[in-house]
């Protein structure tokens, strides 16, 4: 197995809405928020090469939405999807599954792309994996949510008949909810609630190691404290309680955890101290 880092750009977010109930004298030193209090935030997808599965977790918001939408997230800095499939000697008719680990236009965006009038899978030879519970909650969104499932996103992978769905009887390992991939044996999902509901966390075997993909449980090593969850999470004591539990099994077992957002930080590994889990050790995924 090869894992590879697969850059799709950078946004801004509120630090305020990123941060929650923390005060900005503590945030700000975290991730510094520019004049209008937005700070950058990555887009950083994971590619698994097994044998002839070419497996990419999580696509960023691509480039197919409006000058508007743009002007209103901050899309800065060089990468892209594309070019960083290629940078890594890949294209995006090489994919052969994408995980989507939940339906925010920042994590599926990209899974979509405008041919012509038509709206196409942006990865034409893959199968993409989403989860029934979650799929019905982003297809009949809350009027909190709604702005981040956009249908445009969302409805044409399924029209294009390349959906399919994780299987839904979650297993209870450890207090969390689990599931099966159905793509390698190497691969499974941890299933929270607290950001979105049915929000997946890929877990993969590699090396005689186990990293977890943190999705928006963790958008960054700024969140490993127990207070700083998002003011987006849908229920934030759920949010709180799913990290209290992760983070002592990520601890006790020595999980390495691939941030999603961080605009700098890939990885890390846990540390038990005397103000709880923290960071031990930051590296990126090459250096596993």
């Amino acid at each position: 197995m090869n894992l590879y880092t697969i850059n799709a750009g950078h946004f801004k977010l509120d630090g305020g809405a990123m941060f929650g109930v923390v005060p900005k004298t503590m945030w700000n030193k975290l991730n510094p928020a520019d004049e209008n209090n937005m700070c950058s935030w990555a887009m950083r997808c994971l590619l698994i090469e097994e044998g002839n599965k070419l497996i990419l977790i999580d696509t960023g918001m691509g480039d197919k939405q409006d000058a508007k939408f743009f002007d209103r997230y901050y899309l800065h800095g060089n990468d892209s999807l594309e070019r960083s499939l290629a940078a890594k000697g890949f294209s995006r008719d090489d994919i052969t599954d994408v995980i989507l680990t939940h339906l925010h236009f920042d994590h599926c965006g990209g899974a979509i792309v405008k041919d012509g009038d038509k709206l196409v899978p942006a990865f034409k030879n893959a199968t993409y994996w989403s989860n029934q519970q979650h799929w019905d909650w982003a297809i009949n969104p809350n009027d909190r949510e709604k702005a981040s499932f956009l249908k445009e996103n969302i409805l044409p992978i399924q029209e294009s008949g390349r959906l399919r769905m994780v299987n839904d009887k979650w297993l209870m390992v450890n207090g969390m909810e689990t599931a099966e991939s159905l793509i390698l044996p190497s691969l499974s999902y941890k299933i929270v609630n607290g950001h979105t509901d049915a929000m997946m966390l890929p877990v993969i075997k590699y090396k005689n190691k186990t990293i977890v993909f943190m999705a928006d449980l963790l958008p960054s090593p700024a969140h490993i404290p127990l207070p700083y969850v998002m003011a987006y999470d849908m229920f934030p004591m759920k949010t709180l309680n799913e990290k209290k539990i992760f983070l002592s099994e990520a601890e006790q077992n020595g999980y390495i955890l691939f941030f999603e957002h961080d605009p700098t930080i890939e990885c890390c590994t846990l540390q038990l101290t005397e103000k709880g889990i923290r960071v031990k050790d930051i590296f990126k995924l090459e250096e596993i």
